[in-house]
């Protein structure tokens, strides 16, 4: 079992549990486990009216974290994509329901619809009064005589649950529900299926694809799209909503399906906000989890022309940790770097060939990318072909700021750049290996000697000494070898390089917190890099006779 589970039987009964537990007494629940999962507000007193929504479990934190003040009354859940019973909805009806009456919010699916229709029948049959809306948001199907109720649903909570928290009456807040839900547009997008609780996952979604449009219990969504970039899965899924959008101002709710990072939430915020609806979101909630398809890797975009009485409403606060509360979408803001801090840039200078040399070792650096992060992944945390790729092109991109012609204020410069665009340790080393070289050239000594004065002093800062499997188990013995040859320099490289796969205590980096077993057979990322460029100049010995001199060992 891959999961934080025990009995698939239980998950759902043990999870309401665990919130219950952590709610500090907000949330209770009814008897009846494990037929009725009845959650609702400790404190409520039936003086209002009663917002009634659930369904199947496992789109948490919906519906369970939006029960509370201002929210919803109570939840009803079933059993993982599955509808609650009729005994079970009926018993929170029951259980919440005043002479204010109550608001079921249902999403369209047809077991909810059914349970939830039939349960407020026999509700009414007790002489309750009960009025029923069903969300139907999704507009990725738009065949579908009856539309599917996803994420949509929390701006029906939030805005019915305000005006029931403010003393409404039934009728005005159902009209408000039902005015939502008919501006309210929705659509995923997902680059992987769920895992339900002790069921195989289904691999539906091929390598390198997208589906776009797929429903919050994992269904099939209207196309498997090309998936290259956050850019693009925003833009196709913009496609869909700009066509339903009013030409007026929209809150956008960006909902993670629930495998999705944080980090990848950012980014799609930030392509969302360059978007072709970009100039029509004024108002945002999230990016967070609000309803969820278990750990599916996806997130989901709906929108709401809201008017100001309704932004007003969704903007109420609430003591809810689940929901994120509403946000103005402003531009990014910039402030200038401290006094001190803007970099001093150098003098440019033209020469061809150096360009040219350069550009050849940081296309090498890219090229490896994968390489490098596999062999990183087996020591580290997998990213220093990254790290090296993404300095390699930002010093192609800053070629043309770059003294060509000086290699002295050269070395300087490519510290300078690689302490701005590296991260990590790696940069700092490296930026202080160049700029140390370009100390030592600039005081007389040789090219050679200089660039031991930048390993020396790189060594001196960071610790690293010749077999504590680095770079410097390669570059070391490479500077060593250079005066001979440079074909000297590269085999001296590769055999430390290579050596490094036999060393299985790392004393530096991320590998020093690896066992012996994981380490044995692996050469160190950084010192497979240095070899690797190395042996490209070897490669090509004709490059070397092209630049001016000591060019050859800004590679190293």
């Amino acid at each position: 079992m891959n999961q934080f589970i025990n009995r698939k039987e239980n998950a759902v009964t043990e999870a309401i549990d665990g919130v219950l537990a952590a709610s500090g007494g907000a949330l209770s629940r009814l008897d009846g486990y494990p037929h009725i999962r009845v959650v609702l507000r400790s404190d409520w007193d039936k003086g209002k009216v009663a917002l009634v929504s659930g369904g199947g479990s496992g789109h948490e934190p919906a519906h369970i974290g939006f029960v509370g003040k201002g929210m919803l009354t109570a939840a009803v859940c079933g059993d993982v994509f599955a509808s609650p019973s009729v005994d079970a909805i009926l018993a929170g009806i029951l259980a919440v329901t005043g002479p204010a009456g109550c608001l079921l919010i249902v999403k369209n699916y047809t077991g909810d619809r059914l349970n939830f229709g039939l349960a407020a029948e026999r509700a009414r049959a007790y002489g309750l009064n009960v009025s029923m809306v069903i969300v139907d948001d999704d507009i990725a199907l738009p065949d579908l005589p009856q539309a599917r109720g996803v994420a949509g649903t929390l701006f029906v909570h939030k805005i019915a649950g305000a005006l029931a928290e403010s003393g409404a009456d039934l009728d005005t807040i159902a009209n408000a529900a039902r005015k939502v839900i008919s501006g309210t547009s929705t659509i995923g997008m997902s680059l992987d299926t769920c895992t339900v609780p002790g069921s195989p996952k289904e691999h539906r979604i091929p390598e390198g694809h997208a589906e776009l449009g797929l429903g919050i219990h994992g269904e099939a969504g209207v196309e498997q799209i090309v998936h290259s970039d956050a850019r693009s899965a925003v833009a196709a899924m913009v496609e869909r909503l700009q066509a339903a959008m009013e030409d007026k101002p929209h809150v956008v709710l960006v909902n993670n399906l629930g495998g999705t990072s944080i980090l990848e939430m950012s980014i799609l915020m930030h392509e969302l906000a360059q978007s072709a609806i970009a100039d029509r979101i004024v108002h945002l909630i999230g990016p967070a989890p609000m309803m969820t398809s278990l750990d599916m890797r996806g997130f989901s975009v709906s929108v709401y022309p809201a008017d100001k009485a309704e932004l007003e409403l969704l903007s109420r606060p609430v003591a809810l940790p689940a929901w994120p509360g509403v946000t103005a979408v402003r531009p990014v803001n910039v402030l200038a770097l401290p006094d001190g801090l803007t970099p001093i840039s150098p003098l440019p200078s033209r020469h061809d060939a150096t360009r040219q040399f350069l550009l050849a070792c940081c296309n090498l650096l890219i090229d490896a990318e994968k390489d490098l992060n596999a062999l990183d992944a087996k020591s580290g945390d997998g990213d220093t072909g990254s790290t090296l790729a993404g300095a390699a092109r930002a010093l192609i991109q800053a070629l043309d700021r770059l003294p060509l012609s000086d290699h002295t204020q050269l070395f300087r410069a490519i510290g300078q750049e690689l302490s701005q665009t590296m991260g990590g340790s790696s940069g700092v080393l490296l930026a202080i290996f160049f700029a140390a070289a370009g100390d030592g050239a600039s005081s007389g000594l040789s090219i050679r000697e200089a660039l031991k004065a930048g390993l020396a002093r790189m060594q001196e800062i960071g610790g690293a000494q010749i077999g504590d499997r680095t770079m410097v188990d390669a570059l070391s013995p490479a500077l060593d070898a250079l005066d001979a040859s440079i074909g000297a320099a590269s085999k001296a490289a590769r055999d430390g390089a290579n050596l490094t796969a036999t060393l299985v205590r790392a004393r530096a980096g991320r590998a020093a917190y690896i066992n012996a077993k994981q380490l044995e057979g692996h050469i160190d990322p950084g010192a497979e890099a240095v070899a690797r460029l190395f042996e490209h100049l070897a490669r090509h010995p004709d490059m070397l006779g092209r630049q001016p001199e000591g060019a050859a060992a800004v590679a190293g």
